[in-house]
């Protein structure tokens, strides 16, 4: 007799945050507000190629800007507090804090590569506005890199067993993942630009 065990799971938090339209507009409109007067902001996506427009490298004081992220910073703190407890996390009678937010403005034909988020514990992302078209989060299996022989999966191989699974969002939505797990953002495809706020949050 034999068995099969699941073991060292990686986990996913998915939720519709704030579905509210108003909320979304009021949003939407204070991201292309900060990034068009940040201008340091725009210099850093200039030289670095990004297409599109980041407050990652340039502001740090987003909830302090406009309400709205305030507000938005409300509604993730819950639910990274959900997902730090679904993990079971022991914090030792710490918390979890917002360590950092920034703004992602993509335009049509903007990527963004792979990569971790080093120092964090939870990070994620709140979708603004998902245009059709908007290219999807892709997530890579963490033992990748260290697979070396083995063989490629089937391509009906169940989602947990992928080498690479893309979630595509709705806006309003919230994705959150354990800050070491590799990421990135596909090519945009969609005819306007996809908006979001990532955050990565810190053991306080």
């Amino acid at each position: 007799m034999s068995t099969l065990q699941t073991l060292f799971v990686t986990e996913v938090y998915r939720a519709a945050a704030a579905p509210d339209p108003a909320f979304l507009a009021e949003l939407e409109e204070a991201c292309f507000g900060i990034a068009e007067e940040d201008r340091a902001g725009r210099a850093w996506c200039r030289e670095h190629g990004y297409r599109g427009y980041t407050s990652y490298a340039s502001l740090d004081d987003l909830p302090m800007r406009a309400s709205v992220f305030d507000e938005l910073k409300r509604k993730l703190d819950k639910h990274v507090a959900s997902f730090a407890q679904a993990l079971e996390l022991d914090l030792g009678g710490r918390r979890l804090k917002l360590d950092s937010l920034w703004i992602n403005i993509l335009k049509p034909g903007g990527a963004h590569s792979g990569h971790i988020h080093p120092h964090s514990v939870v990070s994620g992302t709140f979708y603004v506005n998902v245009p059709e078209g908007a290219s999807a989060l892709k997530l890579e299996d963490p033992r990748l890199a260290m697979m070396m022989a083995a063989p490629t999966r089937r391509a009906d191989a169940a989602l947990q067993r992928r080498p690479f699974v893309y979630l595509q969002p709705a806006a309003g939505d919230v994705i959150l993942w354990e800050s070491w797990l590799r990421h990135e953002v596909p090519a945009n495809a969609a005819k306007q630009e996809r908006i979001s706020v990532s955050f990565n949050y810190s053991w306080r």
